[in-house]
């Protein structure tokens, strides 16, 4: 599995490098007004491209080394790797487009990544199982397409969710990473290294292209990489649950509570405003540390200030995604600890989203 993460992380680097050098003109047709714009210059949103280039060299590696004969104990049959590989494409495609032209609007990438969720439902015949509450489990059982459209909705849903929270140097990114290796031990903890394999190839290709994009963000990942990341770790939770009884469906709710519910509260803090949920703010939590946290940075060259601002943001985002992630790993079979920490964090996201708009930070993490 070693050889796996770094032969994935060697072509993710090598790709994400790639296109460093030559993507550069295509970055400029990226609009200079738009509210999340947080950096100067013009910098390449082709980062999707080079990880799913070193995921599908992982899963190809996987899936060719039975029918060769390689020295491999970790394999995939072909017919799952290319079902994997098609509905994570058509997503990170659309995503690809829209980095490059600007021009394939929000609804039609949401229609495609909903594409993407009923073939992966329809061919690897995935589903909600359970939800393990009492009385909605019964419910669960009696109409199997409950679980179904949960399942179609969370691959839908996820890829944008990560969209969203992917505004600052390395933080989606890192996100992602985590949630990777999250899902990896459990999966292991259980005995399915198949489906570690999976998400340890998206993991090492991350990790290739966050070697360019943290901390000097020559590159960013886009909204192909965004998609990239959701639909992998969508579909790897759900087959994790759909698999192993032991492992409790509040785990990736835990797990991922983080761009879930910044996607959920941003839908209902634009709803209440009378604006529509595609319309681009500036108002996002990470948003708000970089203008009210992230201060404290002079430098007499407006796109170094503004590139340091952007890096001591993430880290404050990753700090509150970790609060999720390790209770997540340390009670992954405990359903109702698991569901108090999902209230914990979502009480505690309130409480801070509230502060920090009302300019009630405590100074120690005014930098």
């Amino acid at each position: 599995m070693l050889f796996l993460a770094l032969l994935c992380f060697a072509c993710g680097c090598v790709a994400t490098a790639i296109l460093v050098r030559f993507g550069a003109e295509h970055a400029r047709r990226y609009g200079l007004g738009v509210p999340q714009r947080f950096h100067v210059g013009h910098v390449p949103r082709l980062g999707g491209a080079a990880m799913l280039a070193g995921c599908s060299l992982g899963w190809a590696w996987m899936a060719l080394s039975g029918p060769m004969e390689l020295t491999n104990q970790i394999r995939i049959d072909g017919w799952t790797a290319m079902t994997l590989w098609t509905v994570t494409a058509i997503p990170t495609m659309a995503g690809i487009i829209e980095d490059l032209t600007q021009r394939l609007g929000p609804r039609f990438r949401l229609l495609l990544t909903g594409l993407a969720a009923v073939i992966a439902v329809s061919v690897l015949g995935l589903g909600v199982t359970r939800l393990d509450l009492p009385g909605v489990d019964a419910l669960w059982l009696a109409y199997p397409w409950l679980g179904i459209a949960l399942a179609i909705f969370a691959i839908t849903g996820l890829p944008h969710a990560f969209n969203l929270i992917d505004g600052y140097n390395g933080l989606a990114g890192l996100v992602a990473l985590i949630c990777c290796l999250a899902i990896a031990y459990v999966a292991l903890q259980v005995g399915d290294r198949q489906l570690a394999a999976i998400v340890i190839a998206l993991a090492g290709a991350t990790a290739g292209f966050l070697v360019w994009n943290y901390p000097r963000g020559l590159i960013f990942a886009g909204d192909g990489g965004a998609y990239l990341w959701g639909v992998v770790i969508a579909i790897a939770c759900i087959m994790l649950v759909q698999r192993h009884p032991q492992v409790s469906p509040w785990f990736p709710a835990l797990l991922l509570i983080y761009p879930v519910w910044e996607t959920i509260f941003s839908i209902w803090r634009k709803a209440i405003r009378g604006q529509s949920p595609g319309v681009a703010d500036a108002l996002h939590f990470h948003q708000l540390i970089y203008r009210r946290i992230v201060r404290g940075v002079f430098h007499d060259d407006e796109s170094r200030r503004m590139l340091m601002r952007n890096n001591r943001t993430s880290p404050y985002l990753w700090g509150f995604s970790l609060l999720t992630v390790c209770p997540a790993v340390l009670f992954w079979n405990k359903t109702h600890v698991l569901m108090g920490f999902t209230l914990l964090f979502v009480i505690s996201y309130l409480y801070a989203y509230s502060s920090i708009v009302r300019f009630r930070v405590p100074r120690w993490l005014r930098r």
